[in-house]
């Protein structure tokens, strides 16, 4: 019995260190396999709890923000996943320096293939270290407007006001305009157009509107609301309701649409005409001579 033991485990100390390949001068065996997945685990599992301890015993008691925290735990955590993956080579006697042509070939092939992955992560650095945007601002990029719920290292979450959750690459910061309504000062000024008939009293016209702004809440008193003579249009004269404001960082929608209704209902109640577009036509007395000119174009002209 003991015999068959030992001779099974020796065809097993065999069998796990039969050399599958060569790299240099260090072979290849199930033994450093086995072992080199094993420490992965270990490594993989020592990061996470390394950011854990990192983002709950020691960031948090520094004024950093949240989302600048989270990035720099994640960093801290693949820059111990690096070092543990290197060690763990090294343990089971892996000859790195056979490894540098296919790990500088797999290098080429994986850089071109994730170009947009690391120009997502490295915009998400730039964005946590900059600090253009960060959680709770309003902001618009790239026709996608809401609040940002969470930066990472790759992509940014920005819920509308429909409660729609988009995922937006970072790398859509860096290269495209990025509207912020909560950077810095939140208040701001906002210009609502609004064309009245030709005739209109444009001095009542201003009081009613300055009325209007005066009675939202959410209308600044100071600066105070203006109205702005733009010019003289096709079919009206066009006219801007300057505001202050801050719910543009909170409520854009719904504040314009409260005031869009006060305005309506203000100049109905006094008779003040929204006009729509029209053309006047004057005709001359005469004879109605029709010359044409191409096949596909016809001239009507009026002639005495």
């Amino acid at each position: 019995m003991n015999e068959r033991l030992s001779t099974a485990w020796t065809l097993a100390q065999k069998v796990i260190n039969y050399p599958l390949i060569e790299l240099g001068d260090s072979p290849v065996t199930l033994n450093s396999i086995l072992r080199l997945l094993v420490l992965g685990v270990l490594v993989l599992v020592a990061e996470r709890y390394l950011r854990h301890v990192l983002r709950r015993r020691i960031l948090s008691l520094t004024k950093l923000e949240p989302d600048l925290q989270y990035a720099v735990s994640r960093f801290v955590g693949y820059c111990f996943i690096a070092v543990g993956f290197f060690f763990a080579l090294k343990s089971i006697h892996l000859d790195l320096s056979a490894l540098a042509v296919v790990v500088g070939g797999l290098g080429i092939g994986i850089g071109f293939g994730m170009q947009n992955v690391i120009s997502n992560f490295v915009s998400g650095l730039i964005i946590l270290a900059e600090r253009p945007i960060a959680l709770g601002h309003r902001i618009e990029v790239g026709g996608v407007a809401g609040k940002v719920t969470r930066i990472s290292l790759r992509s940014t979450a920005v819920v509308t006001n429909d409660n729609i959750t988009i995922i937006v690459p970072n790398s859509d910061f860096i290269s495209s305009p990025v509207t912020n309504w909560s950077h810095g000062d939140p208040k701001v000024r906002l210009r609502l157009p609004v064309g009245v008939a030709y005739g209109s009293d444009v001095t009542k016209l201003k009081r009613v509107l300055l009325e209007v702004a005066a009675r939202n809440p959410a209308v600044l008193k100071d600066p105070a609301p203006s109205l702005f003579f733009i010019g003289f249009g096709d079919s009206s004269m066009d006219f801007e309701l300057g505001v202050w404001t801050v719910e543009m960082a909170h409520n854009p929608l719904r504040f314009r649409s409260e005031l869009y209704y006060a305005m309506e209902e203000a100049l109905r109640q006094n008779h003040i005409e929204i006009p729509f577009p029209q053309r006047d036509l004057h005709l001359r007395s005469g004879k109605l001579v029709l010359e044409n000119k191409s096949s596909n174009q016809t001239d009507i002209t009026m002639r005495e």
